[in-house]
């Protein structure tokens, strides 16, 4: 399974996370191979009138060619809406991956569509409770796409937050049909990040307006693509290449562009190829291995990526049998360099990462240092070396040529051997206050650890009202920013308290916060111990901490603590969830069923039986 180059600390997390799948992912892998069937078409044994169906609204040529057996049926899966600047590109898609399909042998059809929300919206907004609960719905609008038997391979476009890793966990439910993931590219560099981070703060201390905060963010976010920060959604993109479903290359190219609609024929071309009928069978399901998700992790901790990826890669990882854990990826953080610094962890954003050498020399630099497995299966082949490609046009013919072997800007991306920090940047953290997650890669060290009086509020809104009243200057403080976990509201993001922190921060206060919810790909320099579990609507001890306790952030030591425990432990309730009436509006009263049944954090958040999977380990230290 390891090279004897493998970094020792990669090769034992991987050791043990097969030692520890190994119940769970032989289930799963006896599932896959037994719903592949024998025939030489998914439809094979479609009886006619359900056959007919599938090929009643039909091209003529298609309706001859569903008829028969020997060319493969792609399922296009998409979650376009105009809405979302980054999915608005999909509009297009469709008619241009049945025609690259059908030039490559094969068919294609629109199986069905998954909802795809905003989460830069929703901020701050009530819609923002539906937003991590949307991941499970997107998964199961996948599995209702794909459930009709017609398909011989899947063609998922997405990009977003839980878009992403909903499409994904929909399609190991079917892990027997190869898959190929279709990106849409970021928007074009606009307003600067460290420019709009600094409109958004004076606006939070009250020395910009609304009209001033409005057109900073207008030019930041101005066009179709993603956005250009390194937040949840160029995770994703970054995530899906490094795992061997993108083409090689294709994460960051802007869409609009001829590379752009190259890369997408040529997508559905190689997902004609990797079908049975193709030649080259590759089952997602088999190629989402124990390797790729320990190289999903590297790569999500080398480049700085989002924290809500520490719930969405266990989600994925049991969705193919495979029991990972925070200590996991908190093990592998302690010996991954950050390599990267893109915004929220730099000024730079992907587009200037990509200019940089982007994913085929980050691909290159960790292969070297031994911390990626070479040895895995992708979409375009065996091994990760493929990816140190890059795609080109030649004329009009598109091919790979290799990729830089040094960066291009090392302000931005740098070699394994000479990394911004020495580590990842991602660090379990436990105590009497239970566990949490803690990202430092855009924390400064002296903010590393901070110990003040806790100043707890059961809503984000309550947080800041008291910042704007006031409340909160010139003291020392720890907000507790309680039920807010899955269970509780559906565990939203609270990037809308960054700005707020960062002017506490910046005013000299010692300042940090503990949640049971999430802050997102776009958290900063405010320290945060985020996803704390148990959660507080599930009695877990943040429901009942009170002001003035002393609690203890230390992202060095790995400690979430609080001065006095023997209060904590005696001390009943002292708030409470939302409940009832209190969730009438913006939807949220249709997933009471979703509260009453998610699992917590560290099992990533699902409302989906893991089945034959371990519990969570439980670190000892929480038992300290």
């Amino acid at each position: 399974m390891t090279t004897d180059r493998m970094h020792p600390v990669v090769a034992a997390v991987t050791a043990r996370l097969v030692e520890r799948s190994t119940a769970s992912r032989a289930a799963y892998l006896s599932r896959v191979r037994a719903a592949a069937g024998t025939g030489p078409a998914a439809r094979t044994d479609l009886g006619c009138a359900n056959l007919a169906h599938g090929f009643a609204a039909s091209e003529p040529a298609a309706k001859t060619a569903l008829r028969g057996r020997t060319k493969p049926n792609l399922a296009i899966v998409t979650s376009y809406n105009d809405m979302l600047s980054a999915h608005q590109p999909f509009v297009d898609y469709p008619p241009v991956l049945k025609k690259a399909a059908v030039r490559a042998g094969g068919l294609a059809q629109v199986a069905g569509g998954v909802p795809a929300m905003c989460d830069g919206i929703t901020q701050g907004r009530a819609g923002m409770q539906l937003s991590l609960y949307s991941r499970d719905v997107i998964a199961m609008s996948t599995a209702i796409a794909l459930s009709h038997d017609m398909f011989d391979g899947t063609l998922l476009l997405g990009v977003c937050d839980k878009i992403v890793p909903g499409l994904l966990i929909g399609a190991l439910s079917f892990g027997h049909l190869p898959t190929v993931f279709v990106p849409a590219g970021p928007m074009p560099s606009g307003l600067p990040n460290a420019e709009k981070a600094r409109i958004r703060q004076l606006h939070a201390e009250g020395k910009a307006t609304r009209e001033q905060l409005l057109e900073a963010e207008a030019a930041s976010y101005h066009s179709a693509g993603t956005c250009t920060f390194y937040g949840t959604a160029n995770s994703n993109q970054l995530l899906m290449e490094m795992m061997g479903l993108h083409l090689p290359g294709s994460s960051f190219v802007n869409p609009g562009t001829p590379l752009r609609d190259a890369l997408t024929r040529a997508a559905a071309a190689r997902a004609v190829a990797i079908t049975r009928q193709g030649g080259e069978p590759t089952p997602i399901g088999e190629l989402v291995d124990e390797r790729t998700i320990v190289n999903a992790c590297v790569a999500l901790l080398a480049s700085g990526g989002s924290t809500n990826h520490t719930l969405h890669l266990v989600a994925i990882a049991r969705a193919a049998g495979i029991a990972l854990t925070w200590e996991d990826l908190s093990d592998l953080s302690a010996v991954v360099p950050l390599l990267c610094r893109i915004y929220p962890n730099g000024p730079a954003d992907v587009n200037h990462f990509h200019a940089a050498g982007g994913i085929a020399y980050l691909v290159h630099t960790l292969l070297g240092a031994g911390l990626l497995h070479e040895d895995v299966q992708t979409i375009v082949g065996r091994g990760l070396s493929l990816y140190t490609r890059e795609p080109v046009l030649r004329g009009d013919d598109l091919t790979w040529e290799e990729g830089p072997k040094a960066s291009l800007d090392h302000d931005v991306l740098r070699p394994a051997d000479q990394p911004f920090a020495p580590d990842g940047g991602l660090k379990v953290l436990t105590g009497p206050l239970g566990t949490a997650v803690i990202k430092t890669s855009a924390v400064a060290p002296e903010h590393r650890v901070v110990t003040a009086p806790a100043l707890v509020f059961d809503d984000q809104a309550d947080f800041l009202t008291a910042f704007a009243e006031g409340r909160l200057d010139g003291r020392d403080l720890v907000a507790v920013i309680r039920y807010q976990g899955p269970a509780a509201n559906g565990m939203p993001e609270l990037h809308k308290l960054t700005p707020a922190l960062g002017v506490l921060q910046d005013r000299g206060q010692q300042v940090a916060i503990v949640t049971d919810g999430r802050m997102s790909g776009a958290s900063g320099k405010v320290p945060a111990a985020i996803h704390v579990t148990p959660e507080a609507a599930l009695g877990g001890p943040l429901s009942r901490i009170a002001d003035g306790d002393v609690v203890t952030v230390d992202a060095l030591t790995g400690r979430l603590a609080v001065a006095d425990e023997a209060a904590l432990r005696s001390r009943p309730a002292t708030g409470r969830a939302p409940e009832g009436a209190e969730f009438a509006g913006t939807g949220r009263e249709l997933f009471a069923a979703f509260r009453a049944t998610v699992g917590p954090a560290d099992a990533g958040a699902s409302v989906f039986p893991a089945f034959d999977m371990p519990s969570p380990e439980v670190p000892v230290a929480q038992h300290a």
